[in-house]
Formats: structure tokens, C-alpha cells, sequence
């Protein structure tokens, strides 16, 4: 796998980013800041460095994409021959835990998905545990976890999360992953909807004073 730059969109809470592809994969992430060890580094070489795509399970013909006006909520856009779908990925400013909110929707028609998370810590070197804890999927390795929240049927594949589903016109299936320190409790499942205009918000109030 190697995609040009060019091809990435960045989205962040101003203490973390991450690098999302035409295609739906990030690539790229370091929690819980800019500075920390990445959990999804494929930019670096490849799939087996981790990496978090959604996206149709068969041919897509367009994409388009664009950031909300004023934001850092970033919409993709996938045109296939059954219908169309939209992601939006956005990563909440915070005083705590960092989040990253996937949001799917459909546009038109019905369009079979698939999501693959493989996190990787450490750059890609530490591959994690995954556990099921109640209505969440815990993911951990060493000192760091991530916890996966979504209504989708979710299947665990040697380390990876895997989901195959459908999205019909007017459909929304939210997925948030939350990074904390292993050590902790579980974390208040994050209302993701809410969220990705809460972040809208912010950041037209951020820029407002630019």
C-alpha cells in the first residue's frame, strides 16, 4: 500500500491529529499527542503497521470530499453503482481522554460496508489484545488501550475488528474509539452524533477570533 500524500485530509483537536485517505483508511495517529508513539501508521510503509478504514465493500466510482465551512469535520464522500454514502471523521477538542468519531451516513440507495481497525502501537510494533467488555470492544497493549463504541455487529479477526454491513438512504451508524491508559476503567461511551456538531461549533467559534 502506498498512497501520495496529497491524497490525505487531516483532522485534530489541537493536541493530536490524524491523516485520513480518499479511501477511508487513517493512516496516520498518535495519542494521546503529537508526540506520542503512533496506533495507526501504515503512512510509514504499510497495512501491517495499522490502520482504520471504512469504506464500501465494492467498487467505488467517485469520491468527494470537503471540511464542513469554518471546521475541522471532515466529510468523504463514496459514489458506487448501488448508491451513496458519506463518513464524517472529526477528533472533539477535550480536557480529557482524546476521541475520534466515525460517522456514517447514507446519501441515496443502499451501500454494502466494510470496517477494518488494526491498531498497532508503538509505530506498528506491539500488536494488541482485544477483549470484549460490555457493550464496547477494548483494545490493549501495554500501557495504552483504545476503547471501540458502536452499534455495528462487530467480529474480532487475530487482532483486528472487522464489520461488514448496510447503510440505506437516511441511515446514521456512528463508531468512537477513545484512548486512555490501560490502568483505567472503561470510559463513558462518547454520544458521537452530538459530538460531531458540538465540534462543528467549536471550531467556527475557533476561527471566528482568527
Amino acid at each position: 500500500m502506498s498512497r501520495p500524500i496529497e491524497d490525505y485530509a487531516l483532522i485534530g483537536d489541537l493536541q493530536s491529529a490524524a491523516l485520513v485517505s480518499r479511501d477511508g483508511s487513517i493512516d496516520w495517529l498518535c495519542l494521546p499527542r503529537f508526540d506520542s508513539e503512533a496506533c495507526f501508521a501504515a503512512l510509514l510503509a504499510d497495512e501491517r503497521y495499522g490502520y482504520w478504514q471504512i469504506a464500501p465493500a465494492r467498487e467505488i466510482t467517485r469520491v468527494r470530499r470537503r471540511y464542513r465551512p469554518g471546521t475541522l469535520v471532515l466529510e468523504t464522500e463514496f459514489s458506487t453503482a448501488s448508491g451513496v454514502v458519506r463518513l464524517i471523521d472529526c477528533m472533539p477538542p477535550r480536557d480529557g481522554d482524546p476521541v475520534l468519531i466515525r460517522l456514517i451516513e447514507g446519501v441515496a440507495g443502499r451501500v454494502d460496508m466494510r470496517m477494518t481497525l488494526a491498531a498497532r502501537f508503538e509505530y506498528g510494533l506491539t500488536v494488541p489484545r482485544v477483549r470484549q467488555q460490555n457493550a464496547a470492544r477494548r483494545i490493549v497493549a501495554g500501557d495504552q488501550s483504545l476503547w471501540v463504541f458502536s452499534p455495528l455487529e462487530v467480529r474480532t479477526h487475530d487482532a483486528d475488528l472487522v464489520a461488514l454491513f448496510s447503510v440505506g438512504e437516511g441511515d446514521r451508524l456512528p463508531v468512537a474509539a477513545v484512548w486512555r491508559p490501560s490502568h483505567l476503567p472503561a470510559p463513558t461511551p462518547p454520544p458521537a452524533s452530538a459530538l460531531v456538531e458540538q465540534t462543528g461549533g467549536w471550531w467556527r467559534t475557533w476561527v471566528a477570533g482568527l
